[in-house]
């Protein structure tokens, strides 16, 4: 059985882990996804919280449905993702980030050195 975490909602954390799968190249463009009852067997959850998931993914248009068929990587699906996880880290993690540099006192050139060795 998976396990989520307890500060976010279990179909935020399947369309994020759907769309790491993309990122990483897990499911390419076409590509099938699991079925709803395939992914609900799978990590133990109901199918609602799947049919959940599944519906917030294919309105921000990374999944769509093939009728009878399943569901289906968009061909634009990586391109979306990138757009929407770069936006959400400039507008909440990034001024995070900078409050915590601020009150710890972390200069930027403390961060950039890391980032140069991570590279």
């Amino acid at each position: 059985m998976t396990e989520f975490r307890q500060d976010k909602a279990i179909y935020l954390q399947m369309a994020e882990s759907l769309c790491d799968g993309i990122l990483s190249g897990r499911y390419g463009p076409e590509d099938r996804v699991p079925s709803v009852r395939e992914l609900s067997e799978s990590l133990s959850v109901n199918t609602n919280t799947v049919v959940r998931a599944y519906d917030l993914l294919t309105r921000q248009g990374i999944i769509y449905t093939r009728r009878g068929m399943g569901f289906y990587v968009s061909p634009e699906a990586r391109d979306i993702i990138m757009e929407n996880r770069r936006r959400e880290f400039m507008e909440e993690r990034l001024p995070e980030l900078f409050h915590q540099m601020k009150l710890l006192d972390i200069p930027f050139s403390t961060v950039e050195e890391r980032w140069k060795k991570s590279r």
